[in-house]
């Protein structure tokens, strides 16, 4: 529902760029990650209890698929994607993680995907959960790396003094493209002047 509503207010204003960020509660290695992503997921392949990827069991084996039900209810497949009948989830963005585009400059804090090792660390939890995804019309010029996972091993875990947070700031830098600029320019209102101000 958020990437069709970001989606709907791109195109009601032109088409624009589109940035989605924040703690979306998912691994690089999830369901999730893959669905937004790649703009689509088979969610008969998951199990809906591990979408998240921060359970260990979240997909089968293809020769499995037919054997386990995942505990998909038609209430809930109707709730993911629409219809009872349908496993296939879709979005209409075509979104890029910003740190998976930007290669890291410290081995020591990015993971297999590109993604920071570890975004979150608190008493039951150490890894990737927080994302900047961006839609065509801009382009990423850099990012901010975070504190490699041992450094945050060391301190303990999230929010402590130093740190007031459980989650760690991420840092991402863009620039129009030329049909990004464009788009942004036409949205531009015009600035009202006041009485006492001067032209």
């Amino acid at each position: 529902m958020l990437l069709e509503k970001a989606y709907d207010l791109s195109e009601k204003w032109g088409n624009i760029p589109i940035l989605v960020m924040g703690d979306f509660n998912c691994t690089p290695e999830s369901g999730i990650y893959k669905f937004l992503s790649t703009s689509k997921l088979n969610i008969a392949e998951h199990d809906r209890s591990g979408l998240s990827g921060q359970e260990k069991n979240q997909s089968a084996p293809f020769g499995l698929l037919k054997l386990l039900n995942f505990g998909w209810t038609d209430k809930e497949l109707r709730n993911a994607t629409g219809s009872s009948n349908c496993t296939i989830l879709k979005h209409p963005l075509k979104l890029r993680s910003s740190y998976a585009t930007v290669k890291g400059t410290n081995p020591r804090t990015r993971g297999s995907y590109g993604e920071p090792l570890a975004t979150t660390y608190h008493a039951k939890f150490l890894g990737t959960v927080d994302y900047i995804w961006y839609s065509s019309g801009v382009t990423l010029t850099k990012v901010l790396d975070t504190l490699p996972s041992d450094a945050l091993l060391r301190i303990g875990s999230l929010p402590c003094k130093d740190l007031g947070s459980d989650h760690l700031p991420l840092v991402a830098e863009f620039a129009f493209t030329e049909s990004g600029r464009s788009k942004a320019d036409d949205l531009r209102l015009p600035v009202k002047k006041y009485d006492n101000e001067e032209e």
